[in-house]
């Protein structure tokens, strides 16, 4: 699946990745095998730092020790603080985080190194796995969060607002599960049609949450949007733990 281009990053961004790759370099010399950023998704990340994740063949506590002393001066240049791993722990840790590593390979820009995705892959089990966690865990929120706030019309709007983005991504990597590609930045309206057709959750509602996000008090009767908005997402829930099971 191919990468997001160079130029996604910004001129900033290209020049903090370099001076990031520079720091590892002098650290783990030989032992730097790839500097990779990544969360681009090809949305505004306004100050947002930029995420990186570097792959080494070995990786020990002085290591973490002498590039301790650049963390300041990475988040002042805009730089997170990356992600540190060896391969091999990447590579074994893809059925642990299969939505999350998914997300990285699908959406990345190699800044240093070599391609260390070139036979990476998610297996189906697993992303079925991770996307049912993120499913119940999104239901469970909803629910509780109901409870603390029922007496306040207000403060629900605000948390379907809240919740759309989270609900988004959910749908999102089920839509990857039933065949879509990752790389694909959804519209609103793609995402409800699509989940309209694989889940059968109505697509008008899909876009009410969705478009919650930009102004939460203009939600008419959000009591009653939260309850098909909560049962929507009991279906969400039930589609993708009875995935090809039975």
């Amino acid at each position: 699946m191919p990468s997001p281009p160079a130029s996604a990053l910004s001129a900033a961004e290209q020049s903090g990745a370099q001076s990031l790759a520079a720091d590892l370099q002098r650290v783990f010399g030989a032992r730097l095998e790839s500097l990779i950023a990544y969360g681009m998704g090809g949305e505004i990340r306004d100050d947002e730092p930029l995420h990186t994740l570097a792959l080494v063949e070995r990786l020990t506590f002085d290591d973490l020790a002498a590039l301790a002393p650049h963390a300041d001066r990475w988040h002042r240049i805009g730089m997170a603080v990356p992600l540190l791993l060896t391969t091999e722990e990447f590579l074994r840790s893809l059925d642990v985080f299969p939505l999350e590593y998914g997300e990285i390979i699908a959406r990345h820009v190699l800044v240093w190194g070599r391609n260390p995705f070139a036979d990476a892959r998610v297996a189906e089990s697993d992303l079925r796995r991770g996307c049912e966690l993120q499913a119940k865990s999104h239901l469970i929120h909803l629910r509780e969060s109901y409870l603390e706030n029922a007496a306040n019309p207000r403060q629900i709007a605000r948390l379907v607002a809240a919740s759309a983005p989270q609900f988004r991504v959910v749908l999102t990597n089920i839509t990857q599960l039933a065949g879509g590609a990752r790389s694909i930045a959804y519209s609103d309206d793609e995402l409800a049609e699509i989940t309209e057709r694989n889940i059968g959750v109505p697509a008008a509602l899909v876009r009410e949450v969705l478009g919650s996000r930009a102004g939460a008090t203009a939600i008419a009767d959000p009591t009653a949007l939260l309850s098909r908005y909560i049962a929507a997402s009991e279906r969400v829930w039930d589609y993708v733990d009875s995935w090809r099971r039975g």
